[in-house]
């Protein structure tokens, strides 16, 4: 594994990891992880080597403002989720470079698969295996949480990020520490029915929609987030692409828990981590047929 700092194209460095496949093998492409809000890249190292060790070169990133890509105090960070994009469309460049010809996928674990629709150089991704995603208007979320939310989104994130000029996640057990531009644009996300394209208007409608990259969503039976009315709605934002759907319930992995975040856990190593590895090759040879 080796540790880089990627300026975005603003400038602004990224804190980057990347796994090389075992010496002595050409790559069979690349593959560039987006994470989960408040979640550092560290999370998914194990599984980032593993995949790696099955030939592709992987790529992990901190948006700005988190994990090691944060310079200083969150409440000094000036970003949006506009800048995350930025950062993923960064990021995706630098890897495609790295491997020029060669091609290249997105595994976004919740907003890793929601941002894709707002990036810019989409033409450079062949597929997109979404874990554990949907959108985030509150009326989806899972039940457990759903009482909640209004006064989550209405009073909590507005009263945190006035007075912290962020908004505190660990302090407060949720998600995590986000600055202030990505909490309040991620509030009018998840009030608005249609999410993030309903929030930012046409121009988002048309970016989503621009999306020709084939897109498998993995939504799980047992998550404490996300429902798969939520994922339905996520993946129906990329109306040009090709999508499809297919859930994974614990018993399919052996396992009495997979959750929102489980399957990066290395327990699932022999059980669903192949999986990812087998869609990665039914991307390709989807590619390859239609090429």
């Amino acid at each position: 594994m080796q540790q880089l700092t990627l300026p975005a194209d603003d400038g602004v460095p990224l804190a980057l990891r990347r796994y090389a496949p075992p010496p002595g093998g050409a790559a069979r492409g690349s593959v560039v992880i987006g994470g989960a809000f408040g979640v550092p890249q560290s999370f998914y190292g194990p599984f980032a080597q593993w995949l790696a060790g099955q030939g592709w070169a992987v790529t992990t990133f901190d948006y700005r403002g988190q994990g090691a890509s944060l310079q200083g105090r969150v409440r000094d960070v000036r970003a949006d989720l506009a800048d995350w994009a930025r950062d993923y469309d960064s990021v995706i460049a630098h890897a495609a470079g790295q491997l020029p010809g060669q091609p290249l996928y997105l595994i976004g674990h919740s907003l890793g698969a929601q941002l894709p629709g707002l990036l810019r150089h989409q033409a450079q991704v062949q597929g997109l295996l979404s874990v554990a995603a949907g959108s985030g208007y509150w009326r989806e979320n899972a039940p457990r949480i759903r009482p909640a939310m209004p006064l989550f989104w209405h009073v909590l994130v507005p009263l945190a990020v006035r007075l912290c000029g962020y908004f505190p996640g660990r302090r407060l057990g949720a998600v995590g520490d986000l600055p202030a531009g990505v909490a309040l644009q991620w509030r009018r996300w998840c009030l608005h029915p249609r999410y993030s394209v309903g929030a930012e208007g046409e121009s988002a409608q048309r970016s989503y929609g621009a999306v020709r990259f084939p897109i498998h969503a993995w939504s799980m039976t047992d998550d404490e987030l996300m429902t798969l009315a939520g994922t339905e709605a996520l993946v129906g934002l990329y109306a040009g692409a090709p999508r499809q759907i297919e859930r994974i319930a614990p018993q399919d992995a052996q396992a009495p828990r997979i959750g929102h975040f489980g399957f990066f856990r290395d327990r699932f190593a022999a059980t669903l981590w192949p999986r990812a590895a087998q869609q990665l090759a039914r991307f390709g040879v989807a590619g390859t047929t239609a090429a």
